[in-house]
Formats: C-alpha cells, sequence, structure tokens
C-alpha cells in the first residue's frame, strides 16, 4: 500500500475551531498567504470566492475543508517546507475575516525531510485548480 503523499499544509486544532465559527457565519471559506509586507505574509481568510485566484497562485491543499492558495512568487521561498496555519490572539492589520474576533492565523514551518520531499501532494497555479484531478 502506498504512502500518502506528504501534506504541504496543515491546521492545528486552535485554527480548526476559528474556521468553524467563521465558517457559520460566512458560509465556505478559503484561504491565500500573498508574501506582501507586514500583515500581507500571513495566511489571509475570506469567503469562498471572494478572492479571485490565477496563474500567479499556487492551491496548496485543503485544511479543515477550506482551500488554501499562496503566491507563486512566495511558493519559491516555501516549497521547501511545511506550513502549518495556527491562530493567536491579537489583531492583524488585513481583511481577513477573524480580525473581529480579536485573534489572528499565523504560519509556523518546519523543513521537509527528504523521504517527505520523495513523495508530495500536487500543487495546482489557480487556474489548473478548477480543472485539477478530482481526487486532488
Amino acid at each position: 500500500m502506498a504512502n500518502s503523499p506528504t501534506a504541504r499544509v496543515l491546521v492545528t486544532p486552535a485554527a480548526e475551531a476559528t474556521i468553524d465559527l467563521l465558517r457559520d457565519e460566512h458560509g465556505p471559506l478559503m484561504f491565500h498567504q500573498s508574501g506582501g509586507c507586514c500583515d500581507g505574509s500571513s495566511p489571509m481568510c475570506f469567503a469562498k470566492g471572494e478572492f479571485r485566484v490565477g496563474t500567479n497562485d499556487v492551491w496548496l491543499g485543503q485544511i479543515h475543508g477550506c482551500d488554501f492558495f499562496m503566491s507563486a512568487a512566495q511558493f519559491e521561498y516555501w516549497k521547501h517546507t511545511q506550513l502549518t496555519v495556527d491562530v493567536v490572539k491579537g489583531r492583524g492589520a488585513s481583511f481577513s475575516l477573524e480580525i473581529p474576533l480579536g485573534v489572528r492565523f499565523l504560519i509556523r514551518s518546519r523543513l521537509f525531510t527528504q523521504d517527505e520531499e520523495q513523495n508530495m501532494a500536487p500543487v495546482y497555479d489557480g487556474e489548473e485548480y478548477l480543472t485539477r484531478p478530482a481526487a486532488a
């Protein structure tokens, strides 16, 4: 039996609980990390479809039922790391949906091992994402 592909993005239980609160209020959600300065480098949560993705964005997978995208330029810096979305108290200065709750999402990361890099989950650009295989 083949091993499951190495996930590129994970989520903590605390972040899952926040996602549940936001989903109850806003419906289906998505995440995007732009790689801009300051809070632009934090993962931002939007109502699904509210942030338009394209060929300059990379789909890394799903966290707690939410698609997670990153700008392609930022992905070049992070492609060797596994990202974990977490949440902490404090206000960010972004348009992310969690801000009114007095919390903010952030990324924790670690380098992939050589073994993990041999079996990576696929990534798709924002347009390929729409036509990716159903199993992805």
